[in-house]
C-alpha cells in the first residue's frame, strides 16, 4: 500500500489510493551522473522508503510512453552519488527494459528492447542480497527475466521505490500498482 512520504522532487501532479500511484511528470526532469553527457541531474520524481538489510521490492506499472526517454519504474538510492534506477525506458521509438547503475558519481546504462506486450504493463523488481541488486522483469505471459546483477555500495538501510522521468518531455501519464517490500526471494540465480 501506498502511504505519501516526502517526495525527491514531487511531481506536478499525483494522487495515491489504496494500492495504486498514478503521477505526470515534470518537465525535463531525470536522474543521470556525468558519464558520456556531461551533465548532472537529481530532478526526477522518486517516492522513497527507507528499508534495512536484504529485501525485494517490486512494482507493475504502465505509461502512455510519448517523449523520447520517458521512463519510469524502481529506483534504489543510497546518497545523489550512488543509486540504481530500472524498467521502461522509451528510446529510439520503442520501449526498453533499462538499467542505470551510478558508483561514485558516475552512471553507466544498458537497455534491451522489449515485446510489445510490455507497453501495456509490466512488472518490476530488485531484490537486494548484501551488497549485491538482482534487477529482473515479467511482462504478461512470461517468466520472471533477469535482466541486471549489479553492486551498489549500501549501509543497512537505503531508499526504495517508485520512480519516473521526462528528461526531454513533461507530462508523461504512469500508473503504478502493487508496491511492495518483501522479505528477499532465494539467491539461487538459475532453476
Amino acid at each position: 500500500m501506498f502511504t505519501p512520504l516526502p517526495w525527491l522532487n514531487e511531481p506536478p501532479e499525483w494522487h495515491a489510493e489504496g494500492d495504486t500511484l498514478t503521477l505526470k511528470t515534470g518537465r525535463e526532469t531525470d536522474f543521470w551522473n556525468a558519464t558520456f553527457y556531461g551533465f548532472v541531474r537529481h530532478d526526477g520524481h522518486f517516492l522513497p522508503h527507507r528499508v534495512a538489510g536484504d529485501f525485494t521490492a517490486s512494482v507493475r506499472f504502465h505509461a502512455q510512453w510519448q517523449a523520447h526517454y520517458d521512463q519510469a519504474g524502481l529506483m534504489v538510492r543510497v546518497d545523489n552519488a550512488n543509486w540504481m534506477k530500472t524498467g521502461i525506458e522509451f528510446t529510439d521509438g520503442q520501449a526498453h527494459f533499462s538499467a542505470v547503475v551510478t558508483r561514485d558519481g558516475w552512471s553507466d546504462w544498458s537497455v534491451l528492447a522489449l515485446p510489445e506486450a510490455a507497453v501495456a504493463g509490466i512488472e518490476v523488481r530488485i531484490t537486494r542480497h548484501g551488497e549485491a541488486l538482482r534487477v529482473e522483469y515479467h511482462v504478461p505471459e512470461t517468466d520472471w527475466r533477469l535482466a541486471r546483477l549489479c553492486h551498489l555500495r549500501m549501509g543497512e538501510a537505503v531508499e526504495v521505490g517508485p520512480m519516473a522521468c521526462s528528461p526531454q518531455g513533461g507530462g508523461l501519464e504512469v500508473r503504478f500498482s502493487g508496491f511492495s517490500i518483501e522479505p528477499p526471494i532465494a539467491r539461487e540465480l538459475h532453476g
